[in-house]
This record gives structure tokens, sequence and C-alpha cells, in this order.
């Protein structure tokens, strides 16, 4: 599957929603997890503003890569963002788009809240 590295550098990045855990099956229940490494996946939605556009992104990220605290609005920086074009086959009818998936989202208040060193 194709994986495309999102250039973050240019982008402001904030927290739209706080971290919630990514469901596999709503039928079940069952909690998804990252196949490598087991850990439980999470989803951050975050507010993407870059070129004078702002987007809403729902981002995949596994709980250990979660650092800080993630309230709404709490600038964050988003590490080895990648985006996945998907599609599938849903009732009959064709559905596409693009997922985003980060190996971590780290706050970015802490550091922002810390006295420079004279």
């Amino acid at each position: 599957m194709r994986q495309i590295p999102v250039d973050t550098s240019g982008a402001v990045v904030m927290v739209a929603k706080s971290p919630q855990v990514k469901v596999r099956d709503r039928r079940t229940g069952e909690i998804a997890t990252d196949t490598e490494t087991g850990a439980k996946l999470m989803t951050v939605d975050v507010m993407f503003a870059a070129n004078q556009e702002v987007e809403i992104l729902s981002i995949t990220v596994p709980e250990p890569g979660i650092t800080g605290e993630l309230a709404m609005g709490t600038p964050v920086a988003l590490t080895g963002l990648i985006a996945r074009p998907w599609e599938n086959d849903f009732n009959g009818q064709k559905r596409h788009g693009i997922a985003f998936r980060a190996v971590a989202v780290t706050s970015l208040a802490d550091a922002a809240a810390e006295p420079k060193a004279a």
C-alpha cells in the first residue's frame, strides 16, 4: 500500500478533539491495535493550517506516541505523519479517502510555557 510522507514544517497544528480509543469493529467493540507492536491505537483530530487553508484531520497514533496534555486548542507536533489513500466497497458503493497516521503526537504547550534560560 502506498504511503506518502506529509511535511508539517510550514503548518500550524492544534488539537481539535482530544485522543479517543480507535474502535476496529463497532458491532463488537473490538479496540484497534498496531499490527507490529500490539499497542492500542488512538485517534486525535487536529486542525491543520497550511498555505492559507485549514482542515480537520483525524490522525491514528499508537497510544505510547501520545505525549503531554492534548486538550482542545493545544498546539502539537506530528512526528512521522503519513497519508495513505484507501478504497473499499460498502453495500455495493465504492468509498475512498485518505487515512492519516503518525508515530507520535506531542504537546507543544509544555515547551512554550517553560522559561528560556539566559
